[in-house]
């Protein structure tokens, strides 16, 4: 009775995990959407994605979710016109990251109700385990 009360509270926990390092991604995004490169027509930061995996945990047969990799995105940049910005190309051109605020706050909203949802999926397994233990020792 135990052991998928202990599965779900593991799958939940690498639900928590990986949700947890999406907003790592997406807060790092959002503090450099105004960077730019240090010398004129330089490369500006480059906005990061994050990919996740299915595992198998054989031991509680159980399917977990790991984070499979940390890229780039490869879109162009945002270039805008400001010749006084020492980024500034000769044209007067400075290259932004490619970092679009709206789609990292969807994000983040979005992993952050993810992790809200495993963390109440960790809350409720502890209860039924707290009771099946309860219910043990009262026979």
């Amino acid at each position: 009775m135990i052991d998928p009360l202990v599965a779900s509270m593991k799958i939940s926990s690498s639900g928590l995990r990986v949700q947890s390092q999406r907003m790592r991604v997406v807060s790092e995004n959002l503090a450099n959407v105004q960077s730019t490169g240090d010398t004129p027509g330089a490369t500006p930061y480059q906005r990061k994605t994050i990919t996740f995996k299915s595992e198998v945990d054989r031991a509680l047969d159980a399917n977990l979710v790991a984070v499979k990799d940390i890229g780039t995105d490869k879109g162009d940049y945002r270039i805008e016109f400001d010749p006084s910005h020492p980024a500034a190309d000769e044209n007067g051109n400075v290259k932004y990251p490619n970092v679009n605020t709206l789609i990292e706050l969807a994000d983040m909203r979005e992993a952050s109700r993810s992790y809200e949802a495993g963390l109440q999926m960790m809350v409720k397994s502890r209860e039924m385990i707290t009771r099946t233990i309860d219910l043990l020792r009262s026979r």
